[in-house]
């Protein structure tokens, strides 16, 4: 048997041995992807091969930090892409203005920016008090951090331009405090997002959304599960409800093309249709 098919029995082996020990099901993620990742916590881990992580695994829990770290995706940035921030504030915020109450879902919040933006951007539009992101993640760790709302002074420069291209309304050092050479961003800001544990592959509906914004995760997911989890997107959300997704990813191949209707083509914001 050939080095190549060998690891992929082995990648197949290790993401079964996941799944079945600790309930995280990476089977069905975009296969350049795992295969990448694999081989990096091989690295990460000292093991002379993939199939050799496997028993590692199964009977070092704590070692499940380290798989969650390099199978979850963690980069992201506050305002990132600020015409997406815009498209929100012009096309969709307006509608939302006319609910008595908000519900907002945060998809794959990874450690929390994109959660503090909306935060921020609603509160601009005058919707705080009236709205709640529910910002979720499978990856504790992140979801910690999250939290906690501390980033690192040095990135604060990239967030405040993005912010300011964003259609931000006010000084960004408004929503933060510089401590012991981070920022934290204000008390106020987290008292309207909650963080909660949710795992796109393997749980369900997740209530009734005014909003979901998931960018940059379908890409690593293969065919079969990015349908799987647009149609939990589709069921989440209320009748005329909006879903915002990432730059390369899009509902125009989909078996649900035809249940929404494109609202901007290039922040990639969607509409539910009424049924």
């Amino acid at each position: 048997m050939d080095k190549d098919r060998l690891e992929q029995i082995e990648i197949n082996l290790l993401l079964e041995a996941i799944y079945q020990r600790y309930g995280y099901d990476f089977r069905n993620y975009a296969r350049a992807s795992v295969e990448r990742r694999a081989r990096q916590l091989r690295e990460r881990l000292g093991a002379a091969s993939i199939g050799a992580m496997i028993p590692m695994l199964l009977h070092d829990k704590a070692l499940l930090g380290s798989v969650l770290k390099e199978f979850s995706i963690t980069v992201t940035e506050m305002f990132r892409d600020p015409f997406v921030y815009r498209g929100i504030r012009q096309e969709i915020v307006p509608m939302l203005k006319t609910y008595p109450y908000i519900k907002v879902w945060l998809a794959g919040c990874a450690t929390g920016e994109e959660a503090y933006s909306l935060a921020i951007l609603l509160r601009e539009e005058g919707l705080q008090g009236r709205a709640i992101i529910y910002a979720t993640d499978f990856n504790d760790v992140a979801l910690d951090k999250a939290r906690a709302g501390i980033y690192e002074l040095e990135r604060l420069k990239v967030f405040t331009a993005n912010y300011l291209k964003a259609g931000g309304r006010a000084d960004f050092g408004d929503y933060y405090h510089a401590r012991y050479g981070a920022a934290v961003m204000r008390s106020e800001l987290k008292k309207d997002i909650t963080f909660a544990n949710h795992n796109l592959v393997t749980d369900g509906v997740f209530g009734e959304m005014h909003l979901i914004v998931c960018r940059n995760v379908l890409i690593y997911f293969n065919k079969e599960l990015q349908a799987r989890v647009l149609g939990l997107f589709r069921d989440s959300l209320v009748f005329d409800g909006f879903l915002c997704l990432g730059a390369k990813e899009t509902l125009k191949f989909s078996s649900l093309a035809e249940e929404f209707k494109v609202v901007d083509p290039k922040a990639k914001l969607f509409q539910k249709k009424v049924a």
